[in-house]
């Protein structure tokens, strides 16, 4: 099963910056556990929207012509609780851009209030040779899996 964390991209800086929304809900099963009483984003969660709203970013600039994997997140850092009723922006802004991969800084808002913030470097994995193997449905920043979501955003323009 693919997870999706965020919902739809409400701007795309082509190579520049993207922002994505998720609506945190009570209908998200994780919540009911994390934590009793006190429901509350998992911020292991809110990293992997982080991490997929720039991945996105990345993949989108090189036109999807490689598997983009996260391969390190050097430097995370938590400011707040978010809820069920929260809506979580991202914004990702692309660092650095290479033949080997590139990195993103990303912000994680409800409304003005910071919540998180995170480096995340990507390796870049080509489509063939020794990987032509890989089924992309596995890989969620691949035509078809989470790409979905951009075209979510673009319906209503």
């Amino acid at each position: 099963m693919r997870w999706f964390w965020i919902d739809r991209f409400t701007e795309l800086q082509s190579g520049q910056y993207a922002k994505a929304i998720k609506n945190v809900t009570l209908a998200e099963e994780h919540l009911h556990d994390h934590f009793p009483g006190f429901p509350v984003m998992p911020g292991s969660l809110m990293l992997e929207g982080m991490a997929q709203t720039g991945g996105i970013l990345l993949g989108e600039k090189n036109n999807f012509a490689h598997i983009v994997i996260l391969a390190k997140v050097p430097n995370v850092t938590y400011h707040g609780f978010v809820v069920p009723g929260d809506t979580l922006t991202y914004t990702a802004k692309l660092i650095n851009d290479s033949a080997e991969g590139g990195s993103v800084e990303v912000t994680a808002h409800v409304g003005e209030r910071l919540v998180a913030e995170a480096e995340i470097i990507f390796s870049h994995i080509d489509q063939s040779g020794d990987f032509k193997h890989l089924d992309q449905k596995n890989f969620v920043f691949s035509i078809g899996g989470l790409l979905s979501v951009m075209e979510v955003g673009k319906a209503g323009a």
